[in-house]
């Protein structure tokens, strides 16, 4: 009995003498400046079960990160279509394709105020820039646009965010951007959509918004369907075959309002109604291959495209 206590006791005070050493071994690591690393001009040491990161990409600057947090919360309030590449900016949310040099989607929050005529807000002042959070193999550059004869297409509309200056500047990443026709469909067609969503701020107190891109196949001659699409500039940045918007309305009792729209990329008729590009919703979630608002149930909504559910 006497043998198994001490045992026991000399046991422990291995585990206590290993924990000892350990503990002094990492202090002399976190002392010394050798095993620090510089992360956005900051000397961080390396510590045990600490991994270091070479570098951290994210559009929202890290000494913001607690009011940014709350925006974000508020905007993806409804869910996240995908965690792919997810970048945060001050005033929308995107998730963004490398392969093919534009969002998979673009999330807002728009209300009455985000729309509102601001004086300290000058559109002109605005430049299309590359994110320079993306890494160079996968960021589109205007030299792709340059002579492709297609408009760089906000998927954030810079009328969405006049609140600040700074909101409407980061509109112009060309991580919001994708290739669009110009006359007859980004100019106008696309933009009559874009001015509807901004009118739905005068009926619901919250309107929450998703965009992005589609690539869907068509039947060609000799019977086959093949997803076809153009690509431009160095960078090879895709030039989608449709586009889509999904909106949801929140009224001031609380009901929830949804449609949805696909337009195709190309020359539309002034005349063609916004409403006649009107789809099922779960038929843009097939195409993208993405769940839009899936913390809403079906069930939830009061209205689907002006219809009761």
């Amino acid at each position: 009995m006497f043998r198994k206590r001490l045992l026991y006791l000399t046991q422990l005070s291995a585990v206590g003498l290993a924990g000892y050493c350990a503990g002094q071994y990492s202090g002399k690591i976190g002392n010394d400046d050798s095993q620090a690393v510089t992360i956005d001009g900051k000397r961080v040491q390396s510590m045990p079960g600490l991994p270091i990161f070479g570098t951290v990409s994210a559009a929202t600057p890290f000494n913001d990160m607690g009011s940014a947090k709350d925006r974000v919360s508020q905007i993806m309030k409804y869910g996240f279509p995908s965690l792919d590449n997810v970048r945060s900016y001050d005033d929308f949310v995107l998730s963004y394709d490398r392969r093919n040099r534009v969002p998979n989607w673009v999330f807002e929050h728009i209300t009455k105020a985000h729309i509102t005529k601001n004086d300290q807000v000058d559109r002109s002042k605005c430049d299309f820039k590359p994110d320079e959070s993306i890494h160079p193999f996968f960021r589109s550059q205007n030299s792709d646009y340059k002579g492709s004869g297609f408009d760089r297409g906000h998927m954030a509309a810079a009328g969405n965010h006049r609140l600040a200056q700074t909101h409407v500047d980061q509109t112009f990443y060309l991580t919001n951007m994708a290739p669009q026709v110009g006359d007859g469909f980004n100019r106008h067609a696309w933009n009559r959509l874009e001015k509807h969503v901004r009118k739905l701020t005068k009926v619901y107190e919250d309107v929450y918004c998703c965009t992005g891109p589609l690539y869907l196949p068509r039947k060609e001659s000799d019977g086959k369907s093949y997803v076809k699409y153009q690509v431009i500039g160095a960078n090879t940045v895709a030039v989608p075959t449709h586009f889509y918007k999904l909106v949801v309305g929140r009224s001031a009792d609380g009901a929830l309002h949804m449609e949805a729209y696909v337009m195709p990329n190309q020359r539309i008729a002034d005349d063609t109604p916004v409403s006649s590009f009107m789809v099922a919703p779960e038929v843009i979630e097939r195409a993208a291959g993405l769940l839009f608002f899936d913390k809403i149930h079906r069930s939830q909504l009061s209205t689907v495209n002006g219809k009761k559910v």
